[in-house]
C-alpha cells in the first residue's frame, strides 16, 4: 500500500495565515476556501481511490495562498 504524500502542517498553517492575513473578512475567506475544496472534491470524484491524491482542503488553501499575490483574485465585495 502507497503511502500519501506528506505535507508540511507548518507550511499549511503559515498559508492559512496569509490567507486571513491578505483579507479584511475572516468569514467569507473560509467560505470561499470551502467552495474551491468543494469545487475539487467533485471534480476528482472519479480519483477517490489514489492514494497519492492531496486532500481536498489542502489543495484548496494551497492554490488560493499561491493566487493571493495577484491582484483581484480576493475581492472585497
Amino acid at each position: 500500500m502507497a503511502k500519501r504524500k506528506l505535507v508540511d502542517s507548518t507550511d499549511i498553517i503559515h498559508r492559512v495565515e496569509h490567507l486571513i492575513a491578505a483579507s479584511s473578512n475572516r468569514y467569507r475567506i473560509t467560505v470561499m476556501v470551502a467552495q474551491r475544496a468543494k469545487q475539487h472534491r467533485y471534480a476528482n470524484d472519479e480519483n477517490h481511490d489514489d492514494p497519492n491524491t492531496m486532500k481536498p482542503i489542502l489543495r484548496a488553501i494551497i492554490e488560493m495562498s499561491d493566487e493571493v499575490a495577484l491582484p483581484g483574485i480576493i475581492s472585497e465585495v
